[in-house]
């Protein structure tokens, strides 16, 4: 009886070790992270945003004039946070998980803006993994010519 009883055990423990084993088999394993590069421009009317791979290949654009079709909402946080929705299910889908982003607003502004705010805040709720936030934002140096050519602008 007790040879029985052993024989029993030792099926259930093995039929209980190859579930196990199927289970394993069945998750997934941990893909090599992919690195994308997420440029951001801002401007008064609207966000346009580009993302590409680590060579520059362009995998998915997105706008706020693609969000909405009213003209003064383009450029709103709101809207830029649905486009930036947009960008990260593009970004699932080429297997990304990860981020470098290039932020640029308009030449001469103090910062970015808030549409670009939005969007940062908007991927990392979308479990995307931001590397570093680059502020490419133009400065002026010198600007145009002063009018009144050599002796000035007489009155």
């Amino acid at each position: 009886m007790s040879e029985e009883l052993q024989k029993i055990e030792e099926k259930t423990q093995a039929e209980e070790f190859e579930e196990i084993s199927e289970e394993v088999k069945e998750e997934k394993k941990p893909s090599k992270e992919r690195v994308g590069i997420l440029y951001i421009n801002t401007t008064k009317n609207n966000t346009i945003m580009a993302l590409t791979d680590a060579a520059g290949h362009t995998l998915s654009k997105a706008s706020g004039g693609q969000s909405t079709k009213q003209s003064r909402l383009k450029s709103s946080p709101t809207i830029a946070m649905l486009a930036s929705k947009k960008i990260a299910e593009d970004a699932k889908e080429h297997g990304i998980t990860s981020l470098y982003l290039r932020v640029r607003g308009e030449t001469g502004g103090l910062s970015a803006g808030s549409a670009a705010h939005a969007v940062i805040k908007s991927l990392s709720r979308e479990d995307l993994k931001v590397i570093s936030i680059l502020d490419l934002t133009k400065s002026p140096r010198g600007g145009p010519k002063k009018a009144g050519g050599r002796r000035g602008r007489r009155v």
